[in-house]
């Protein structure tokens, strides 16, 4: 059986903790687009760690991770990750790399980051992690796959070709130093014989794997919000974030993914500029921020304060929509026990007209929340294991989610750790 575990919104939805719960009963454990531009935070028995590349199920020893042909594969990255794992104290993961997925160059996190100089004001507030060069190149056919490592005569004469064009960019648009061919075929070289281990036919093992029975995860990294074309385009990721992209970015039929676990936050919280209708500000932000997820709402990646706002009904039930979510994991739940009276946004006014569906980007930037208060339950509900022992009030306000969304709410996290979670079906 294949699972998706994805995000509803905007990214740091709780995805990881997600998945490394769902991972403890799972065989493979596959990411499936992105890079090392977004984090999953993860606590449990090792400690907490912030992964960005691995997925988030490598701390059991029974499990297989996967780097599917869809990600942007940072291979120092990925090697320094394994390792930090092990000098932690986590066994060394079983881990398979698609002899598909393509390479991210150092050359792409420095064109991420003369790009968002040249912007100046306009920039995307991109993390830098080079992801937009990296996919730019993937679908211009001048990228690099793991496979062309293992061809020295054709990966020679491609380095030149790439690099030429390369260096017209750096030379009269950013006005950087240029690249030497030589040095970055040298650099291939070293990459192909750090990965070489861990190469693999990632899709015909995951074929085989799911004929014989196997449970396969396929974790999303950011939300629907993020995903360039569904998202809030231009300020979106470079890779789709949507469920449905699992199959090709692992690489199986679109068939096989029977259930999609849609990661939802009880409040809102996103990284990055663009259009985010029901943010909050000032004191109330900062309370919020403070208290949310585990030890505050930062970016796992770039440490940057998240932007922070109310539960968002109209996005979330798009997100949901979008994904094909067959149920739902409503997270930080735990957070809110703070408030006296909890906000929901559950339409936007545009042009004096109040809607329920999400719009375009233009339309999004005009609109105005439409505020419905809930009665907060001012206790604390961590350790609560049974859904009926919750207060009234939050059952009331997670069940106002559910009617909102649509879609079944079967998890509840009700604080950081692995366990810390309600099952209700």
């Amino acid at each position: 059986m294949v699972r998706a575990i994805v995000g509803a919104n905007w990214g740091d939805e709780g995805k990881g903790k997600i998945t490394d719960m769902l991972a403890e009963k799972s065989d493979i454990i596959v990411r499936f687009q992105g890079g090392s531009n977004a984090g999953h935070t993860i606590i449990n028995d090792y400690g907490k760690f912030a992964l960005h590349l691995l997925p988030s199920g490598v701390f059991y020893s029974h499990t297989t991770s996967i780097i599917g042909n869809g990600v942007a594969l940072n291979i120092p990255y990925l090697l320094k990750e394994v390792k930090g794992l092990e000098e932690r104290g986590v066994p060394t993961p079983k881990l398979l790399v698609s002899d598909r997925a393509q390479i991210l160059m150092p050359y792409h996190v420095d064109f991420d980051a003369f790009e968002e100089e040249r912007l100046g004001g306009k920039a995307f507030g991109s993390t830098k992690s080079g992801i937009a060069p990296f996919y730019s190149d993937k679908y211009a056919k001048i990228g690099f796959q793991v496979s062309e490592l293992f061809d020295e005569a054709s990966l020679k004469e491609k380095v030149g070709r790439v690099v030429e064009y390369k260096n017209i960019l750096l030379e009269h648009l950013y006005h950087k130093p240029t690249m030497d061919p030589d040095a970055i075929f040298e650099l291939l070289l070293s990459y192909r014989d750090m990965i070489k281990p861990y190469v693999a036919d990632v899709s015909l093992f995951l074929h085989n794997a799911i004929k014989e029975g196997k449970t396969v995860l396929l974790e999303g990294q950011l939300g629907s919000l993020k995903d360039p074309d569904h998202g809030i385009y231009p300020m979106v990721t470079s890779s789709s974030t949507l469920a449905a992209y699992g199959a090709i970015g692992a690489g199986i039929p679109a068939q096989e993914i029977r259930d999609v676990v849609t990661v939802v936050k009880a409040y809102s919280s996103a990284v990055g500029a663009g259009a985010f209708v029901s943010e909050i500000f000032g004191a109330e932000a900062d309370e919020m921020r403070r208290r949310g997820g585990d030890g505050g709402e930062f970016g796992a990646t770039t440490g940057r304060p998240r932007r922070m706002g109310w539960f968002d009904a109209v996005a979330t039930r798009y997100g949901c929509r979008m994904q094909g979510a067959t149920e739902v994991a409503l997270t930080v739940v735990d957070a809110l026990g703070y408030l006296d009276e909890i906000p929901m946004c559950v339409g936007y006014e545009i042009d004096g007209e109040v809607i329920k569906d999400f719009p375009v980007t233009y339309k999004l930037e005009k609109a105005k929340p439409v505020l419905k208060t809930y009665k907060g339950w001012k206790c604390d509900i961590g350790g609560i294991r049974n859904y009926d022992e919750l207060p009234k009030e939050c059952r009331d306000y997670i069940e106002a989610i559910e009617a909102e969304i649509g879609v079944p709410i079967t998890m509840i996290s009700n604080g950081p750790k692995r366990h810390d979670i309600i099952l209700r079906k």
